[in-house]
């Protein structure tokens, strides 16, 4: 009996899971909710729309129209079927979302509580809301709903499991080094991805989370280190608060200074144009008191004609006398007749533009801040390109000028800088550097034919040999199926995915994968060249260096064994010890770089036997040097000029620079400096 019995509950269980909780009867046309509770069809449509004559086509005639049916029992919706949804604990909120109801869950707590209340959780599983009671109902003890996540009150329900924004129906399980972004599978098989290197999603967590922890745990424990820094820099901003006041204060007085001159020099100056008018204004008086005399019945004319009227001798002759002289004085003036004084002030004209263009040239004093070369932007190639920057708070400049000398014996030490003309932005190019030299460059600034304190120096190294021109050849050997050129042929990128891989006509047998050559459109023939580029950071593997043309036409055209490796010159590994075997008939000479690494065979792998290789990181530029008359060819860090690599090469016929893609990847040629590339600011 009692294994009967503990067969019962389950069975009871069971049954009851099949029972609509509104017309507590078995399913029919049952609808799963949001929420996970499952209701009859007829129900929920009953409940929502009461006046609503349900004609559908599955129950129509059946249990509707049978007054025997439990069904037929049923009233119409009324508050017994709510009754009955708040016994069953299924939430009349799943119905209410229905009616774009938010973040409000009807209470069914208990009869006496009003019909709406206010959510007080959300579950972030249920991706819906509830009242403290509604919670309950809906995650009872000991059962799974009870484990889960609930916050206050919200209306964003984040997925518990990102998903993938590019394949919306895949989760994210991995982790792209390269973006820093999680992804799914289907990125890395053929998406955007697909060349990244990636990891597990719980590698990338426990890394970062350590990163994060280690980080945090360093802020804390520097936590004195920071006080104290704030408080420098509170008192710093308590001393610029200061020392600004201070130079308002002093450049005030300084205004207030040339105010005060400029009110004195006026006071002299129309002090002196006063006196001058004056003067001259008196002298003119006097002469035209002494003109008015010559008029008749008036001065001097009036008074000879008194003295005429004189009749005793003795008296005329002695007044008369006197009298003549001062006549002929006045016939003499009036004969030559001259203004006592000049009308014109021209003599006090003021020219104040030489003085007008001093005070527009008004500035602080002092010493321009030294600029810094800026080495990120800085390169020499074909020539040297030099970039500064000024500080932010630095004071206008005139132009600048760019000192440089080379480096290596006593004498060129000696010789001093050499200085570039004027530079009126923040680069310039300077030319005819010699090659495969060093030279230390610095810059200082000009104001007010002051100049500032040098830059600090810097070092870079040319080229070691002149460098070759040339683009992507379009004609030898380049496959259009599986490379795109861009439009000035400067750029190839292989297209050459998994799929096209495995469609390939050339794939080889085994592990053997085919290579897509490209070469340049011009050849060298004789002397020492050098060219750069950029391997894009993503590229699977990619080949580089140089082929002769007179093996390059057998190679193309006629079949070669493919059970061999030495077919497409690539064993489809990592190592690049393939590279390390000289074989004549190759028309290749190359280096293998990719996946953020440079393959560097061992000097002595083609004499030991030893097919290892050494492994550096991928510089951000790649410099080959091809020494024709040498008959060898190395390979450098073009961004230090450090050669990595050197190798003997056939020199039969033209060498032409040469490139191989095996899957997806990049190369882009390094552009030649010129002078239009200046960047004046």
């Amino acid at each position: 009996m009692s294994r009967r019995s503990s067969l019962l509950v389950p069975m009871k269980s069971i049954e009851r899971e099949l029972i609509c909780p509104i017309c507590e009867e078995l399913f029919t046309q049952p609808l799963v909710l949001p929420c996970q509770h499952s209701v009859c069809h007829r129900c929920v449509r009953e409940l929502l729309m009461p006046n609503h004559d349900d004609s559908l086509s599955t129950d129509a005639g059946s249990e509707s129209s049978n007054p025997g049916s439990p069904r037929a029992r049923v009233p119409s919706p009324s508050m017994e079927k709510l009754e009955r949804l708040v016994r069953s604990g299924s939430p009349l909120w799943v119905l209410g979302q229905m009616l774009h109801c938010v973040c409000v869950c009807v209470c069914v707590c208990v009869c006496v509580c009003p019909p709406v209340q206010e959510a007080t959780k959300s579950c972030m599983d249920c991706k819906a809301s509830f009242c403290n009671e509604c919670f309950k109902m809906n995650h009872p003890w000991g059962t799974p709903k009870a484990q889960h996540e609930y916050v206050g009150p919200t209306t964003n329900f984040r997925p518990k499991v990102l998903m993938c924004p590019e394949h919306e129906m895949e989760k994210v399980n991995m982790y792209c080094e390269v973006c820093r972004r999680p992804v799914c599978h289907l990125c890395k098989l053929g998406g955007s991805h697909a060349n990244h290197r990636v990891t597990s999603m719980s590698s990338a967590y426990k890394i970062l989370k350590e990163k994060l922890s280690k980080s945090i745990h360093y802020l804390i424990s520097k936590e004195d280190q920071v006080r104290t820094q704030i408080s420098e820099l509170e008192e710093m901003m308590r001393h610029t608060e200061e020392n600004g006041q201070l130079a308002e204060r002093r450049a005030s007085e300084h205004f207030e200074h040339l105010f005060e001159t400029l009110q004195e020099r006026r006071t002299e100056m129309l002090r002196s144009i006063e006196q001058s008018r004056s003067l001259r204004v008196e002298r003119l008086r006097v002469q035209v008191e002494e003109y008015q005399g010559m008029l008749e019945n008036s001065g001097l004319v009036g008074y000879a004609q008194e003295v005429l009227k004189e009749t005793d001798q003795s008296c005329f002759v002695q007044t008369a006398k006197l009298l003549h002289v001062r006549i002929q004085k006045a016939t003499e003036s009036l004969k030559m007749f001259q203004p006592a004084a000049t009308q014109s002030f021209e003599e006090f004209v003021l020219d104040t533009s030489k003085e007008e263009l001093l005070l527009k040239e008004l500035s602080f004093s002092g010493v321009p801040a030294p600029p810094v070369i800026d080495l990120s932007r800085c390169r020499v190639y074909n020539e040297g390109l030099i970039h500064w920057r000024l500080s932010e708070d630095s004071l206008p400049t005139d132009h600048h000028i760019v000192e440089f000398r080379k480096l290596g014996s006593e004498e060129e030490q000696e010789s001093g800088w050499s200085a570039s003309e004027p530079v009126f932005g923040c680069s310039t190019v300077l030319s005819d550097l010699s090659a495969d030299s060093s030279y230390t460059f610095r810059v200082k600034s000009c104001r007010n034919r002051v100049y500032s304190p040098s830059s600090p120096e810097v070092t870079l190294h040319t080229p070691p040999a002149p460098v070759f021109g040339f683009l992507f050849n379009e004609k030898c050997g380049f496959s259009a199926e599986r490379l795109q050129l861009s439009k000035r042929r400067d750029s190839v990128e292989s297209v050459a995915g998994m799929s096209l891989l495995l469609a390939a006509e050339r794939v080889q047998t085994g592990s053997y994968i085919c290579l897509d050559y490209i070469i340049g459109d011009t050849g060298i023939s004789h002397g020492r060249h050098f060219w750069a580029f950029r391997v894009q950071p993503d590229s699977y593997m990619v080949k580089v260096g140089v082929a002769s043309d007179s093996k390059l036409t057998e190679w193309f055209h006629n079949p070669r064994d493919t059970s061999s490796p030495r077919y497409d010159h690539d064993s489809g590994h990592d190592s690049g010890s393939e590279d390390a075997c000289f074989e004549v008939s190759q028309p290749f000479t190359l280096l293998a770089v990719g996946m953020g690494r440079l393959f560097i065979p061992k000097a002595s792998a083609s004499a030991a036997g030893d097919h290892s290789s050494r492994v550096l990181p991928m510089p951000q530029r790649i410099g080959v040097c091809l020494d024709y008359d040498a008959a060898r060819v190395f390979f450098y860090d073009a961004d230090t000029m450090r050669c990595v690599y050197e190798r003997p090469v056939d020199c039969s016929g033209t060498m032409f620079p040469a490139f191989g893609f095996l899957g997806g990847g990049a190369v882009h040629l390094e552009e030649f400096i010129t002078a239009k590339r200046l960047s004046y600011l």
